[in-house]
Formats: C-alpha cells, structure tokens, sequence
C-alpha cells in the first residue's frame, strides 16, 4: 500500500474540497441555527459565523461564492466491510474541478480503460422493489451490453433510488458471468448526503478506507455507497444533506468525455455518452434539458413512470400527424398530472425547450420487444445525427464495430438512407481488419469500399504490427528481420519505419520455391503501390517486402493473374490465424485452387512451428478447410471442362513461386485432393503417356522384351499423329504457346533412348514409326524396366553373395554387379543434382529464372524417405567392397555386403506403391514401425528390471560380465515367446550340493558348467518375479501392441483409397522425370546428358525445347482466360454451397425466426396506428358535440332569422 500512497500523493495539490466561509440563515428553520448549505452554526469555521454583516445583507447562498477551496482529504481505496468484494477507488472532489483531470486521473491513474460508451443512468428515488420488466432491462440489457461493448456505467452511487438498482443487476450479471471482463460502474454522488463519510477522510489517502455501509438507521437525508461500483467521484459543493449538488459536475464530466477518443484497434473515435431515464421527478426535466443543450441523446424509457413517462408521451403527441390546437393544454395536463407539486408553467417552459431538440430523445418501452439493448442504444445514436450525409454516422458504424454488431449496422446504418462513399468506410475496415470481424469486412466491401484505394503498404504494415507479442508471426518477422542484418538500407530521421520483412517470413516457412514473391519497397517508395513502377526499371529489385510493385497498364491483367490487395490480406490473415477472415479474402480472390492448396501448406507447416496446442489445432482445423475447398472447387471445375483443369493443375501459379498444385498439394499432404478423379484422370493419362490406359499388363511385358510387336495391334494409343502432336503442345510443351521460352537447367531430361528420334524431329513421321519413341516414353514402361531390371539386379547380388563370392579376384558377375551399381549411383547423382521436383528446383519463369541453390537441391532430394533407402544401401555397398579388395577385412566386407542385400531387398517395397491393394499396406507398415518404438520402450523397461532382479537374486557370484548380459537381456526376450529354461531358475529342479566357497546354500543346474552355482536363498521370489513377468510382457504389452496395430490399421485402412493415390502421384512423378533406359544401360542416357551439357557450356549455346514434365507454361492472355474460367466456376460453387446452406434445417429455422420477429414488430406498429386512430376518434366526436352544441346554442338564439333552412339531417337517418 506504500507504493499506492506515493504513487497518488500528487492528489491533494490538484484536486479540492469545499468549505462553507458564510453562514446564511435557512428561513425555513425555525430555531435559525442552520445556514443554507445544510450545516449547524458551530459546525462553521469561526470566519463563516463573525461576518454577520455580510450575511444580514446577502439573502441567498451561492456556492460558488460562500464557500472556498481547499486541498481534498478524502481519497485512495474504498473497503466496504463485509462485502466480500475488491476495493473500490474514489475521490471527494469540487464541482468546479476540470473534468478532463479528472478522466485522466481514472484512465491512467486508476486504470480503467477508455470507454467505447458511457451510459448516464437516471431516475427518481425509486422503491426498493423495481418492476420485473425494469429489472430485466437493467440486468440483462445494460449490464449485459456494458460488458460486451467495454461501456461505463454512470449513476449516483448511493445504496438508494435508482442507483441502487444498478448496482444490484451488476451484482447479479457478475456473479451469473463466467467471462473474465468487469463491468465499470461509476457513482458520481454529493459529498454531502454520503453516510460515514468520516471514515473516508485522511489527508495522506487512505489505502484502504474501511467503510461501515449497512447496520444504520435510514434517515431519508444521507445515504450509504453502494458496494457494486467500482469507482466513486464524491462531488463536494458546500452543501450537507442536500441532493443535486453533484448535477453541474456530472454534466461537465459526460461533455468532457463525448469530447475524448477512444481507442478501437489503435484508432480514435469520439465516445458517445448518453443518458438512460428511467422514472423521475420534476428535477430530471431540467437534467434531461441540460443534457440536449449539450448535445447529448438520451434514452427515455416509457412505462416506468415519473418524467420518462410524462417526456414519452409528449413526445408521442409531437410526432403524431396533425397540429390540434389543444396540444399544448394537453401537455400542461400531463406535466400537472404526472408533477401534482411542481410549477406547471416552470416545468412546460422546460418540457417545450426540451422538444426543440427531440431528435435528441429516443424511446424505448417493454412493448418494443426483445431488441437487445445494443441495438437500442445504437438506434438512439443514429436518431441524434439526424442527417443522410454519411460523414454524419462514421463514429456509430465504428462503435457497431467495436460492439461486433453487423446485424445493428445492417438494419439502422446500411438501409439505403445513408449514402456511403469507399473513403468513408475505410476507417471502419481498418477496425474490423485490426479486431477480427469478418461479417463487417464482408458488409463494408460489399457496400462499395475498393480495396485497391484502401490497403496501401503504411495500412499493411499496420495490420502486421497489430501481431500479439506472444504469437509465432512476431518470433517469426523478429527472426527475419535479424537475419536481414545490415543488408536494411538505413532510413532518414524523418522516414517511415521499415516494414515488416514479410516475403522472408514466408521464405523461412515454406522455402524459396513455394513461397509468394514480394517486391522491395525503398524507404521514400511508399507510395508507387498507386503509381505503379515496372520491373524493368534499373534498380528494381525482387526482394520480401510488402505488396507487388505493378504497373498501372497491367493493374487489370494482375489482378487477374492473383497480384490483387485481396492477395496480400489473404496471406496476412492466414498468417495471423484469421479463420473466417481468410475464407473471405479467399472467396473475393482468384487463383482460387492454387490458393486453397497453398493456405493449406502455409498453414500445416505453421501449426508445426507453433508451440501453442490450441492455436496449433486452429490452424490444422483451417488447414483441412482449404484442403476441403480445393478439392470440392476442383471437382467442379473438372465437371465443367477436363481439359481446362488439366490446365489449372500443370500450369506455374506465380504467386506461389511458381509451383503448380499438384507441388503445392503434395506439400502440403493433400490427400482428398489427389483423390479427385480430375487429378487421377491426369495422373492416369500420363503415366501411360500416348498408350490407351486399357492396355492389358501382359501385352506390355510382351512388347517390352519382344520391341517389334509394338508396331502391331498389341499395343493401343489414343490419339492419332496430329491429335497426339496438338496434345503435347497444348500440355507439355514450354513455349509452344507463346512461340518462346527456355527451358531451366535443373528441369528434368527427356525419356528418350540414344538413337531415338526427338518429337520436335518426328513430326513428320507416320504414327506407326512414332510408335516407338510413344512406347518408350511412356512412365509406365520405364517403370516396368526398372522393375524387371531390378528383380535381375537382386538375382545377381544373391548369386555373387552365395556363391562367387571368394577371397579370390572377382568374377565377371561380380565386376558385373559393381558396374550395376555403379549406374544406380549415377542415377542417384542425377536425381540429387538436377532436381527431381521440378519447379520446386527451380526458380520462377522466365528469362531470369535460374537453377535452386546446391543446397536447397539436395534438401529436396534427402527428404524423400526411399532416396534416404537408396543412399544407406550404395554407402554400405561401396564400404563392404572397399573392405572386400583388403585382404585382412575380406570377413567384414561380406557381413557388411550381407546386410547390404537387405537394405536393397526392402527397396523393393517402393514398387508395390502403385498397386492399390498393396500400397497402402507399406503406409500401414510404416506407421507401425513407430508404434513398435513406443512398444520396445515399455518392454525395454520392463525387461531390464526383471532380468536385473532375477540374475541378482539367482548368481550373486558369478563376475562373468558377457553371460550376466546375454542372461540379463536376452534369456527375459526369449521367455516371452515361451523359451523358459525351468531347470537354470527353479532349485527344485537342480542339485543340491554346496558348490560355492561363499556362505549361503547353493544348488548346481544339471549339466551345467563350473562356477554356475545358483542360491538357494529366495528362490520362490525369482519364479514370482517370472509369472510377473510373463503376465505383463504376454498379457498386458503384448495386448498394447496388438491395439496400436489394430487402431493404425483401422485408421489407415479406412482411408486407403486416399493413401495410395497420393503415393500414385509420388511414384508418377519419379517415373515421369527419369530416363527410359533402366539400369544398368540407362549410363547410356548419363553420357548423352553429359555430352549434351558440356556441348552447350563450350558452345554457349542455350537450352533446347524439352518436354516439361507436369507443368505447361501459358502466355499471360491464355491464363486470364483460363483464371476467369476458373473464377467463374468458383462462383457457381460457392453459390451452391450457400444455396445448399440456406436449405438446411438451421438456417430454415433461422429464416422463420426472422419472419416471426418481423409479423411481432409489424403486429406492435398495427396496435401503435390503432391507438392513434382511436385516438383521433375521441378527438372527431369531441368535435361532433361540440359542433352540434353550437348548433342548439345558435337555434335558440335571436341571431338566426324565424323560418331558416333546418339543420341537416346526419347521414344514415331514416325519414
């Protein structure tokens, strides 16, 4: 509390008390010895009662003029005894306090955060019981809505009236709550009228004041705090046991606070104040006309009597159709009525100002219906801006914001009225943006925002830095930009700070290859996000800043081509975990299938990174929704055109660095997307290249060893020479569409043999001689090669290994099998140095695009578990034949070449992954190793502490340490599977003789050798240790196995169909990249590559045309068309999504709760017109007698002549 005190010590020189200086008598009291100000003769200062002089001549006290000021002595923390609750801060204070220090002092030296709202309560006393209907408002719409919208409540604070009553639903809502935010209420009461005051005062504070605030008699003059409130502001004018003293004070301090901003998001608005009346006297009209002079709405609530009753109802007449001459008698009726002791003419002067401003007033009763209490306050705030300019309305569209409240946004700002402009809504998009609420960013840009004039690289830059400290973006953009390090051009004083390094970020997550290419924003460049700049400009260079530069003339075709704002604020909220946010900037986006498999890679790896569970769950659930969308939008692409989604899946998607998605879907382990028939229909058609996929196998194999018959009918291909030729231009060809292109260096060769003729070369040819090169060519015969070559690779190894494998010179078969595997090292080296994924080696298209770094080759070639298989199995090879050539390790160089085999036989496994039954067995294989590393653990333990105990218990003399370890651990592994050697263990079984010098007794096992002795002592324990044993190890790990084994089996299992077509796509690829030729005569192909390549390293000639194998580059004309295609099918998806939503039963039920609420508000406007119109009745027959008692009045009288026309006969009379 020290530190509390120090802390506020400053209090007492800024703020004041009041203390009367003159003593006026009251004339009210009879004995004369109390003054005006409320006090007793002797409790005035000696000062205040010797000038008599002054007091005799002045007549009225002013408290601004009898009182003076001194430094307040009442101040700190306020205890209430008994209450159970956290103390409460509060101050005694002058009424003519500036109230801008006193919102400082409660903002940041007592620390409640700014407002979005405050709410001003007021009333009469009030009952101690409230009415039902009231309670509910207070406790379930005021309370309620101040929690949900960060809103501070304002009363008097006193334990009576009105204030009470508020403090009893805070009471309630706070305990009912299970939220953590507090509910704000503040008491601004009169010093004067608090009881026990006393206890509060201390000129050093009071940290805490403990205050007695029940157990005394009411007196009807001073009133206890209420123990609900978390703040008191006890306003000091002089007076004792008077109210409304504090009504000056509290106004100034609701005006002070309607001039102050609060902060939504890092940005400022003005808070609206306004003032809730409930009930009332007479007094609350000058309130309520103070308030309106100041600009201040307020909220009248009718049916709960009193001035809110009398206002309600006036105000009803004012806005009624007609102008009856008795309207204003009608209202000095009710202000007589509803204030029998006040001044009728004061209080209609009054009630008259009042109305002048009645935009001002809104009202609200129990027969409006269940409207939740946002949503009225709201309506109140839109009702005093009283104007169509939407300037008007920018502070209540960004408190809906900050209230998350679209559906109040949609029915009171956004109905037509209101003429909204996209600069007038940026601000609020910047709310959303900053607080996550996806429904206003969808209102807000529906509404006509442009996105390209919102999000410039400041806006960017804003959003990224609104990332919490704690997440994985801020470690992430810290990290890169210490990796950054000097390579920042330093800024000026007066720049802008630098921005986020975003692009590597992204670059750090996913790799060079995948992630999304960002331009480099200079310091004095912030601005050419508007006036664009080429990429051909000196100095430009592609780098991981924010945003893409473009030029103006190609804003329309980037924006096509996925280069959009949509773009950058997709990437932000994937990477800020924005779920709903990134759906939508999905949906307005394009590249729409690129993009799902891309957000679903970013955020898998993510959810990697991340060491948050639940935010790490939140970002895999995201995950599976993109990879959901992509599927189901690639299904519908490919329902609508086959031909256009072969495109989509083979085409470079820029934005994602130039991979396609298929790389992009096996990055990200996209299994349902493999499993759309468009992707197997692709991956089928080219694994059989120009074959007909109805081929039967064996007509393959024939031809495969008898090559002649592929010029006969055996073999069937598609398409015809042209078709095929068309085919290939149009799928596989780079540049065959733009007439230009070269090709990377690190894209994969042709499946070509020596000798065969090339594509280009054999146009002109006829279909049969092409046969040969379409055959050849084809993934599936170089797979079927491989195989066949590697069954005989495998018969060699096994033969040199069984039977010429001698300490002798080798063989031919052995030189044989060393030249073999020296061709399967080749094609490792190959495979390792020239990029077998493709465009994932690769840099992005175009002349610039240049081969991935060394290191980033051979990342991508070691993380493929099969080629991590092949590297242990040639490393063994080449040890154990280095080891054969030395005469000394000729032994070690066969048990290594041995064990080798192995490793070469399980590669085989690799081959069944393209048979649909088998292929997904090897996924259920592997999975199992890992839960056999869990099982192997728990044995492990189990094992070692039995075999331990048991050797300990049976030889405790034997020192022979390689017997007590095979005994140790291997004779308790051989018992699990039933070995148990009874005569080693059981005494019973073994001699008794005293075979040991040691002390004890001891039994020999029979047969068993010297210093075998086992003791006798405590043998029953070793054969209960072993029934242990047994029960846990059979029983109990071996059952935990077989579960393990049953849920991996039954979880992938159930899922095979996905498993394998996604292995399909692995194995596809691979064959589709290598050489035709299998080994060992696929070293032919090596040395026509190496021929190849050095002959254009000496000539410096460039790349030749090839074949690009899965993926096709289009020129930019072709992919606008094809992403508008794509672009228009996402669009009849997502409205059959939402027509397949709004079908449901939920949204039914919804629909028809909307209907119902609406016939409920149209049923209570019919019964409002209804009791005008029986209103206007009662005033029509009020005319008809007095028209027809004129009419008498003037028959008897002498003005009319004798024999005058009669009186008309009323309508509907019969003669």
């Amino acid at each position: 509390m020290v530190g509390q005190e120090k802390e506020q010590s400053w209090i007492p020189k800024i703020f004041k008390k009041k203390t009367c200086t003159t003593f006026i008598v009251d004339t009210t009291d009879p004995g004369g010895t109390l003054c005006q100000c409320g006090r007793p003769r002797n409790a005035h200062l000696s000062v205040a009662v010797e000038d008599a002089f002054g007091a005799a001549v002045v007549t009225v006290w002013d408290s601004d003029v009898h009182t003076t000021e001194k430094p307040t002595d009442a101040y700190g923390d306020l205890d209430f005894l008994g209450a159970g609750r956290k103390a409460s801060n509060f101050l005694r204070l002058s009424d003519r306090t500036d109230p801008t220090t006193v919102y400082r002092l409660v903002t940041r030296t007592w620390g409640f955060q700014a407002p979005n709202l405050v709410v001003s309560v007021l009333g009469g006393s009030g009952g101690p019981i409230l009415q039902t209907w009231l309670q509910d408002l207070l406790r379930s719409g005021l309370v309620r809505a101040a929690q949900s919208t960060g809103a501070w409540i304002v009363t008097g604070g006193l334990h009576t009236g009105i204030g009470r009553h508020v403090g009893v639903a805070v009471r309630d809502h706070q305990t009912a709550s299970t939220r953590g935010t507090k509910v704000v209420a503040m008491g601004i009461a009169p010093w004067g009228v608090v009881r026990n005051r006393e206890a509060l005062t201390d000129p050093k504070g009071s940290f805490p004041a403990s205050y007695r605030w029940r157990g005394d008699p009411q007196d009807g003059v001073q009133f206890p705090l209420d123990y609900n409130y978390s703040a008191f502001l006890l306003v000091d004018d002089g007076t004792h046991g008077r109210l409304g003293g504090e009504n000056r004070f509290r106004l100034n301090f609701e005006s002070c606070i309607a001039q102050q901003k609060t902060g939504v998001g890092g940005t400022g608005i003005d808070i609206p104040v306004l003032l809730l009346l409930i009930d009332g006297d007479e007094k609350m009209l000058k309130r309520i006309e103070n308030a309106t002079q100041a600009q201040l709405p307020c909220l009248l609530v009718a049916g709960s009597g009193g001035a809110a009753d009398c206002l309600a109802e006036i105000l009803e007449d004012t806005l009624a159709p007609g102008n009856g001459g008795g309207r204003r008698g009608d209202a000095l009726d009710r202000i007589r009525r509803f204030f029998p002791k006040g001044d009728p003419e004061v209080l209609q002067a009054q009630v008259e100002r009042i109305m002048t401003r009645k935009e001002l007033l809104t009202v609200y009763s129990s027969e409006d219906g269940p409207e939740e209490f946002e949503t009225i306050v709201l309506r109140a705030l839109v009702k005093a801006c009283g104007s169509s300019e939407a300037s008007a309305y920018l502070d209540e569209l960004r408190l809906a914001v900050a209230w998350n409240r679209v559906d109040i946004a949609q029915s009171e700002l956004f109905r037509g009225d209101i003429q909204w402009r996209s600069v007038h809504l940026e601000a609020s998009l910047m709310d959303a943006l900053l607080n996550d609420r996806p429904e206003f960013v969808r209102l807000l840009i529906s509404h006509g925002l442009s996105l390209g004039h919102f999000l410039t690289p400041e806006r960017l830059a804003q959003l990224y830095g609104a990332a919490p400290a704690s997440s994985l973006l801020r470690s992430l953009l810290d990290q890169a930009s210490h990796g950054a390090g000097t390579k920042t051009p330093a800024l000026k004083p007066s720049a802008e700070p630098p921005l986020p390094d975003v692009g590597q970020v992204l670059r750090l997550v996913l790799g060079e290859m995948c992630a999304p290419r960002y331009h480099a924003w200079a310091s004095g460049d912030l601005h050419l996000h508007h006036h664009g700049c080429r990429e051909s400009d000196p100095g430009f260079r592609e780098s991981s800043r924010l945003l893409s530069c473009r030029a103006t003339s190609e804003l329309r075709l980037d924006a096509v081509l996925g280069q959009t704002p949509s773009s950058d604020l997709f990437l932000w909220a994937l990477l800020l975990n924005r779920a709903q946010m990134a759906l939508y900037f999905w949906e307005i986006g394009s590249n729409a299938v690129a993009s799902a498999l891309g957000a679903c890679l970013l955020l898998r790896v993510l959810a990697r990174l991340d060491s948050e569970a639940e935010e790490a769950a939140r970002r895999k659930e995201l995950a599976a929704k993109f990879e959901g969308l992509s599927a189901d939008l690639f299904g519908e692409c490919h329902r609508s055109s086959e031909e256009r989604a072969a495109h989509l899946l083979l085409r470079r998607c820029p934005f994602w660095g130039g991979a396609t998605c298929l790389q992009l879907a096996m990055q990200a382990d996209a299994r349902a997307f493999f499993a759309q028939d468009g992707v197997q229909c692709l991956l089928t058609q080219k694994w059989w290249g120009e074959m007909d996929s109805t081929t039967p196998i064996w007509a393959l194999v024939l031809a495969f060893f008898c090559p002649p018959l592929i010029y006969t009918n055996l073999i069937t291909f598609r398409k015809s020479d042209e078709e095929s030729t068309q085919k290939d231009l149009g799928f596989d060809r780079d540049g065959s569409l733009n007439g230009k292109g070269p090709v990377r260096l690190a894209d994969p060769p042709e499946k070509t043999p020596l000798g065969m003729l090339s594509q280009s070369n054999s146009r002109g040819c006829s279909p049969r001689l092409r046969r040969w090169s379409q055959f050849w060519g084809a993934p599936v015969t170089a797979f079927l090669g491989n195989v066949v070559s590697y069954l005989l690779f495998l018969v060699l190894f096994a033969r040199v290994l069984l039977i010429d494998f001698q300490p002798s010179p080798p063989g031919a078969l052995e030189l044989l099998l060393y030249f073999w595997v020296f061709t399967l090292l080749c094609e490792e080296f190959r495979q390792s140095l020239g990029g077998g994924w493709g465009s994932l080696a690769t840099g992005g298209p175009g002349p610039g695009a240049c081969k991935a770094p060394l290191r980033r080759r051979l990342h991508l070639y070691l993380i493929d578990t099969w080629n991590q298989c092949d590297l242990v199995a040639l490393t063994c090879f080449l040890l154990g034949v280095g080891f054969r050539l030395i005469p000394d390790l000729y032994e070690l160089g066969r048990t290594v070449l041995c064990l080798d085999f192995m490793v070469f036989t399980l590669r085989l496994l690799h081959i069944f992954t393209v048979n649909k039954q088998l292929g997904p067995k090897i996924v259920i294989v592997n999975k199992m190793m890992k839960d056999v590393f869990f099982f192997l653990f728990f044995l492990g333990v189990w094992l070692v502490a039995y075999g331990v105990a048991t050797e300990g218990l049976l030889r405790p003399q034997d020192q022979d340490l390689p017997k007590i370890l095979r005994r140790v651990f291997y004779r308790p592994y051989l018992q699990i599977f039933g070995q148990i050697p009874q005569e080693e263990m059981d005494v019973t079984l073994m001699e008794h003789v005293n075979c040991s010098s040691g002390m004890g007794s001891w039994a020999r096992p029979s047969g068993s050798q010297k210093n075998s002795c086992v003791s006798l002592y405590a043998n029953w324990l070793v054969v209960l240790l072993l029934v242990i044993f047994l029960l846990v190890a059979n029983i109990l790990l071996v059952n935990l196995l077989i579960a393990m084994f049953s849920y991996t089996f039954g979880k992938v299992q159930g899922n095979s169909d996905l498993y394998w077509k996604a292995q399909r796509y692995s194995l596809i690829r691979e064959f589709h990249s290598r050489p035709a030729l299998a080994p060992p005569f696929i070293i032919i192909s090596h040395v026509r590559l190496l021929i190849s390549r050095l002959r254009r390293c000496r000539n410096s000639m460039p790349a030749s045309p090839n074949i690009q194998h899965f993926r096709v580059h289009l020129p930019k004309e072709a992919e606008r068309k094809l992403l508008t295609w794509e672009s228009v099918q996402k669009e009849n998806f997502l409205l059959a999504r939402a027509r397949d939503k709004r079908e449901s039963d939920s949204e039914r039920l919804k629909r028809t709760s909307q209907k119902v609420d609406l016939a409920l508000k149209q049923l209570r406007q019919i019964r409002e017109y209804e009791q005008r119109l029986k209103g206007l009745e009662k005033e029509v027959q009020h005319c008809s007698s007095v028209l027809v008692w004129v009419a008498e009045a003037l028959s008897r009288s002498a003005l009319l002549p004798p024999g005058g026309p009669p009186p008309p006969v009323p309508p509907g009379s019969k003669d």
